[in-house]
Parts: structure tokens; C-alpha cells; sequence
């Protein structure tokens, strides 16, 4: 007999169909959905099935995904999909030796991204195949608008997309205030970007963030009860006064 109702494995995901999270919008819901994200450190085959190239028998083939840890800098920074990974190495490159472990980093940079949606110059620790990935992207207002949540896999990068599909949804007069046609010239350019006010707000939120949006929305004042008693005084007054027979007195 399970110990269990439900299996622990789908705990997660029945929690958010019952109370406040059942109340939190069906985009930012679809949002947390858990999705591939791009090879980075490996390249998958694509296929089942390959020909051995010495006897030319078919044989089966797998793409087993290299696990990649992502430290909690990698959330502050723009790190282009990459992680440390784990593994072993030889010491002194010699096959007959032991094993020693070890653990591969990329290489972080930091350099200073200017963005046209907010007109501000960011110093973000970087990677080389993030300068890369702005580069193919024409630009790093473009490459934050473009490369989804998996495979930006940063916190502030995710923070940095909604701040500028905000901007791109109110239009606002802060973007260069004194320059009206390079702010429209700007807004034209991203244009394509453009989601409502209400879905921006929610990119990019943690569970626990949008939990605690989704409680100021929803809060309500308390109120008095003082008050609440004198207006029902009031009321009550007032359908006496109605219910009461008018006297008319004769002269």
C-alpha cells in the first residue's frame, strides 16, 4: 500500500492547481514549464541509428547530455548557457596513472553592454560565447529579447527583458526625453517585441516573487469596524425614517 495519495514525483506540479498559485496567470504558468535548453558543452547526434564505419553494421546510439552544474554567479551574470562541469583527468596526462578529479569553468569577463530600450551601460560579468551570441544577435538589446528563459538561464537577464518589454509596452517619454524621433525610432525598431503591459510585468518573476505580487494584488485594507457599524446605523435609521407614517397635521 503507498504511503502517499500522490506520488512525490508530481508534487510540484500539483501544487500549482491548488490555491494561490492556481490564481497566478495562465502565461507566467506556461512560463515555468521546464524546457530543453540548447546544447552548449555537447552536440547531439540526432539520430537513433548510425552505420559502424568499419564493419558498416547498424548500431544504436544514444545523446546522453553532459549534467552541468550552475553556480549562483552564474544567476548575476550573463554566462551564454555555460556551467561547470565535472569530471576526472589523468595526472600528468598519463593513461596508467590514477584518476584525479576535476571541475572545468569558463572563463568570465567583465565588460560594460549599453542597451537602447533603457539608455544605460550595464558592467556584467560575461563569457566568451556570450559576446559571441550579442554579436550574431546584432546587438544586446536584441539577444535579451530574443533568446528565451532556458537558454538565457539568468536571473538578470531575465530581469533586464522584462524592464525592456515594459519600456516597449508603455512607451513612455523617459527614453530620451529630448530627442522625440530617436525615441520613435527606437520603439519602431523593437517593435516586434511588443507583449501587453500585463504580461511583462510577470516575465521573469520567481515562483516565490510572483506568489507575493499575486498577494498585493489581491490585499485589501481592513476596515474598521467602527465604521462598518456606523453605516449600518445609517441604514437602518434611514428605512425607519421610510417605514414610519408620515403624520400630516390639519389647521
Amino acid at each position: 500500500m503507498p504511503f502517499h495519495k500522490y506520488p512525490p514525483k508530481i508534487w510540484e506540479a500539483m501544487k500549482l492547481k491548488e490555491g494561490i498559485y492556481s490564481r497566478l496567470p495562465k502565461h507566467y504558468l506556461r512560463s515555468l514549464e521546464v524546457k530543453e535548453p540548447t546544447p552548449v558543452h555537447w552536440k547531439p547526434l540526432g539520430i537513433q541509428y548510425r552505420a559502424n564505419p568499419e564493419t558498416g553494421q547498424r548500431e544504436r546510439v544514444q545523446d546522453v547530455p553532459i549534467p552541468i552544474y550552475y553556480p549562483p554567479a552564474s544567476q548575476t551574470g550573463l554566462w551564454g548557457g555555460e556551467g561547470w562541469i565535472s569530471g576526472f583527468r589523468y595526472a600528468n596526462n598519463d593513461k596508467m596513472s590514477n584518476r584525479l578529479r576535476k571541475t572545468w569553468k569558463p572563463q568570465l569577463f567583465k565588460r560594460e553592454l549599453y542597451s537602447e530600450i533603457l539608455d544605460h551601460v550595464f558592467t556584467i560579468q560575461v563569457t566568451a560565447r556570450t559576446l559571441d551570441l550579442i554579436d550574431a544577435a546584432y546587438g544586446f538589446d536584441f539577444y535579451i529579447l530574443k533568446t528565451p528563459k532556458e537558454d538565457l538561464n539568468s536571473k538578470l537577464g531575465m530581469d533586464l527583458k522584462r524592464v525592456m518589454l515594459l519600456r516597449l509596452a508603455r512607451r513612455n517619454t523617459d527614453l530620451y526625453p529630448n530627442d522625440p524621433v530617436k525615441r520613435q525610432k527606437v520603439y519602431n525598431k523593437y517593435k516586434q517585441f511588443e507583449i501587453p503591459e500585463e504580461e511583462a510585468e510577470w516575465v521573469g518573476l520567481s515562483l516565490e516573487e510572483a506568489m507575493e505580487k499575486r498577494r498585493q494584488l489581491e490585499y485589501k485594507e481592513p476596515v474598521p469596524l467602527f465604521k462598518v457599524y456606523v453605516e449600518e446605523l445609517v441604514k437602518e435609521v434611514q428605512m425607519q425614517k421610510l417605514t414610519e407614517p408620515l403624520c400630516v397635521e390639519k389647521k
